[in-house]
């Protein structure tokens, strides 16, 4: 892959082979930031998983200590009672039938994560292989399948994070902005870290994390030191 200017530049800054402790690794990659704009910061962690095995296919969600630094727009598929419950939650959307049918038929997706309540789930069968590719899917996994729309919508807002291993056992989210003050860049990554290795699946042998590296919007990945995590 060929890389820009500013990529190049701002990997120089560092050593690619050192792990750095934790909070020298948010210092890193605020300094590597290559765009404008403020950056997002993504977290990659490397586990020895073998994806082919159910049990061992990670995905869920958590809410950030300190957010993510965006808000999301959430789009709520449910009737009565729910809808109303969703909209004094804060949901930007609701609806039921109506909603499913603009996405169907005017290809809308005015939002950036679908909740759905389980008896609107059939309804929604036939929109997977429109909603499915995009990752707007709601599943109970990510607790966005829910009769509790209420926790559902404020968890998004407060900065709720989906993750899921790739077929390589990776594992990708964002953990807030380069704006962030340290300490909340530090404290977010901590509690993300922490949460896939409390889930480490039981058949596991070996070494679970392998490696762990943080990087802004089109910036160089900073290895992370393993041992800074209090495990």
């Amino acid at each position: 892959m060929k890389r820009g200017k500013k990529y190049l530049e701002a990997s120089k800054s560092f050593e690619k082979n050192k792990a750095y402790s934790i909070e020298e690794a948010v210092k890193l990659v605020k300094q590597t930031a290559v765009t404008k704009f403020d950056s997002s910061v993504e977290i990659a962690i490397r586990l020895n998983l073998d994806t082919r095995k159910a049990d061992q296919q990670l995905r869920g969600a958590m809410v950030l200590p300190n957010g993510i630094g965006k808000s999301k727009t959430v789009l709520v598929i449910a009737k009565g009672e729910n809808a109303e419950i969703a909209k004094a939650a804060g949901a930007d959307f609701v609806g039921d039938m109506d909603m499913l049918e603009k996405i169907e038929k005017e290809n809308w997706f005015g939002f950036d994560v679908m909740i759905a309540t389980p008896d609107m789930m059939p309804k929604l069968g036939k929109l997977g292989r429109i909603l499915g590719p995009k990752g707007l899917m709601p599943n109970p996994k990510t607790g966005t399948v829910t009769t509790d729309v209420k926790k559902a919508v404020e968890d998004v807002k407060k900065g709720r994070v989906e993750y899921r291993t790739d077929s390589y056992g990776n594992i990708h989210a964002l953990v807030g902005k380069v704006s962030f003050e340290d300490q909340k860049l530090v404290e977010n990554i901590k509690a993300f870290v922490s949460l896939i290795n409390k889930i480490k699946p039981a058949a596991v042998k070996g070494t679970y994390m392998k490696n762990v590296a943080i990087s802004s919007t089109m910036g160089p990945g900073i290895k992370v030191d393993i041992n800074s995590f209090d495990f």
